[in-house]
């Protein structure tokens, strides 16, 4: 398993859990965790997904997905879980 963290930011708008998801369903890339939250207008979602039986490359799905935030007027980030995890590490 390839785990892998995608992060969404931006001002809420309809549509947006709507195209991440078709995207990776798209791609054969399966949601194993998913949390999602609206403050004041602005969407934070962050998942941890399985890119292992995606065709695609790592770096091409991260650019699809980064081009995906553009359209949404949104930022869409993908990390791979073990660097992530070193980031974030206390």
């Amino acid at each position: 398993m390839r785990r892998t963290i995608i992060t969404v930011l931006g001002k809420d708008k309809v549509g947006i859990i709507a195209k991440v998801c078709t995207f990776l369903a798209t791609n054969n890339i399966n949601i194993l965790d998913i949390s999602q939250t609206i403050i004041q207008g602005f969407f934070n979602m962050m998942m941890i997904v399985d890119i292992n039986e995606s065709s695609k490359e790592f770096q091409d799905i991260s650019n699809e997905l980064e081009q995906i935030g553009i359209e949404l007027g949104c930022k869409i980030q993908m990390q791979r879980e073990e660097i992530f995890d070193k980031m974030h590490r206390i």
